[in-house]
């Protein structure tokens, strides 16, 4: 990302002020990082190619308040930060955000490639309704922003991409019992999206008590609402 005017208006949605501590995921040449750091109180820019971090020590040297970390995002250790802004990789989108699910923060604004926005806000039943929906409609509160035309990237991408917000849900819309049972129950539901529930769930009965009794057994796992998943995620975690 090249362009000034989007990196602006990411820092105005996420509202960054100088007691945040600012998580950048993807720093790259660092041209959002030095925006980042004229606004907030610390940057944490992590970086997972070793020429790229080479480069952001050189060129960020003069500013103080920017902690550089190399390494790879998903296990790196990440110090606390209250905001996220960042134009991450887009190869690990799904994975950022289960990581960012576990995590706690008060925003983050990312550019996602349009295609995976689309399927974070999928209405149930739709061709991109998928576990993506479903969890993050447990998790956070999603917007969908600025269209980011390509001509703003160097070099330019072959995909569409759009400024996301998300605001983790206080409360959830929904009690679990047991959110880790619930998310592995919706990622491996929804590798038989077209089945009925009562053929695609006999993994996890196998661990639950016996005489169980399954909800929306007749239904197909597309057509489950989130609160549904949630209803069934409950019933097997007696």
């Amino acid at each position: 990302m090249v362009e000034p005017l989007i990196f602006q208006r990411m820092i105005d949605y996420a509202m960054v002020c100088n007691k945040d501590v600012v998580l950048e995921i993807g720093a790259g040449f660092g041209f959002l990082t030095r925006f980042l750091a004229s606004k907030c109180g610390r940057v944490l820019a992590v970086e997972f190619d070793t020429r790229l971090a080479k480069v952001l020590r050189e060129q960020l040297k003069d500013l103080t308040n920017i902690q550089i970390i190399e390494g790879d995002i998903l296990k790196a250790a990440i110090p606390e930060f209250s905001k996220v802004v960042s134009v991450p990789p887009y190869h690990i989108s799904s994975r950022l955000l289960l990581w960012l699910l576990n995590r706690r923060f008060d925003c983050a604004v990312l550019v996602f490639q349009r295609e995976f926005a689309d399927r974070l806000v999928a209405s149930v039943g739709s061709g991109d309704y998928g576990w993506l929906a479903v969890l993050a409609y447990y998790y956070v509160e999603i917007e969908l922003l600025d269209d980011v035309p390509r001509v703003m990237f160097y070099p330019q991408p072959k995909v569409d991409s759009v400024v996301v917000r998300l605001k983790p849900k206080k409360p959830r819309p929904f009690a679990l019992e047991n959110e880790e049972l619930f998310k592995r129950l919706v990622r491996l539901l929804f590798t038989q999206r077209n089945k009925k529930v009562r053929n695609a769930i006999p993994a996890f009965l196998k661990n639950t008590r016996s005489g169980t009794v399954v909800p929306f057994c007749n239904k197909r796992v597309r057509e489950l609402a989130p609160e549904d998943f949630g209803v069934l995620a409950n019933a097997l975690s007696v």
